[in-house]
Order: C-alpha cells, then sequence, then structure tokens
C-alpha cells in the first residue's frame, strides 16, 4: 500500500511539472550585448553569459548604425539601459540611452536629427496575437529591438537601471 501511494505522488509530480512550465528567473544582468547580425541578445552577470534570446526582431532597415530620425535603424555600440517604461505603447519596455554626443554631433552636422526613444520593449499592446512567446512577423521597429512578452518580462525583473548595452552589428 505504501508503495502505491509513492507511485501515485511521483506520478503527479510528474505530471504536475509536465503541465505548468515555471517562469526563467535570472540573477541581476551586470551586462546586456545585442548582435544584430546573429538576431541575439546575450545576458551576463557575474562575467558570464548566463542567458542568450534568440530571433530578436529590429527595425525595417535592420543593417549598419542608425544616423537619424527616420532612417529605421537600430543603433550600434555602448549605451545604457536607463530606465523602464511601464506605460510603453508595447508590452514594456526599457530604455536605450541613444543619442550619445558622437550621434548627436554627426546628426546636427548634416542638419538632421539623431531620433531617439529607442528601446527594448515586447510586442505592441493592441496585437491580438501576443502571449505565449508569440512576435509580429519579420523586423517592423522604428529602431527598437522587440522581444516576446514573456522575454521582456525576464528582462524587466533581471537588467536593472544604469546597465552597459553593447550592440554590435
Amino acid at each position: 500500500m505504501k508503495a502505491l501511494r509513492l507511485a501515485a505522488i511521483g506520478f503527479s509530480l510528474l505530471t504536475g511539472a509536465a503541465g505548468a512550465e515555471v517562469p526563467l528567473q535570472l540573477p541581476t544582468i551586470e551586462q546586456v550585448v545585442v548582435r544584430k547580425a546573429a538576431r541575439v541578445i546575450e545576458l551576463y552577470a557575474g562575467g558570464r553569459l548566463v542567458h542568450t534570446i534568440e530571433g530578436i526582431q529590429l527595425g525595417d532597415a535592420p543593417s549598419g548604425h542608425k544616423r537619424f530620425q527616420g532612417d529605421e535603424r537600430t543603433p550600434e555600440g555602448r549605451y545604457t539601459i536607463d530606465y523602464g517604461n511601464r506605460n510603453s505603447s508595447y508590452y514594456l519596455s526599457l530604455h536605450i540611452s541613444y543619442p550619445n554626443a558622437a550621434d548627436v554631433a554627426y546628426a546636427r552636422a548634416r542638419g538632421r536629427s539623431p531620433g531617439g526613444l529607442i528601446f527594448i520593449h515586447g510586442q505592441p499592446n493592441d496585437w491580438a496575437g501576443g502571449g505565449n512567446g508569440a512576435r509580429v512577423p519579420g523586423d517592423w521597429t522604428d529602431g527598437c529591438i522587440a522581444v516576446s512578452d514573456d522575454e521582456i518580462e525576464v528582462l524587466w525583473s533581471a537588467v536593472p537601471d544604469g546597465t552597459v548595452i553593447d550592440i554590435l552589428p
């Protein structure tokens, strides 16, 4: 009888574990590395890679460094995550400190604006296909970095303000 009860408990633990997915929890992230061509975000803590997000989405013109407002490119270089926006038009967002002084000088020397408001964010709030890791197809942002709603939740909880972000070609 005791063996039967143990078997029943073991079975219920196995089936319960298969039915409920535990949300990913990461240590505090100290560096974010975006590899645009590889379409990944790498997250580092304690000097080691702790998690990779694959299949990121970029601006409509993903190649090259963002130079001007409206060019639909994602910046390249070293910036910081300087604040989070819970009331974004997208499911959560983490602001990237673009433009820096060099970005502003480059654009102004050409009589243009460098643009701004570059974020890592989830999917559009009004998109009916959201949830369960779903994403709007293709590159669709105006220069931001988009991830699934589940992935931005992980970033939101693990990436503090002031975190370095390196965005590489």
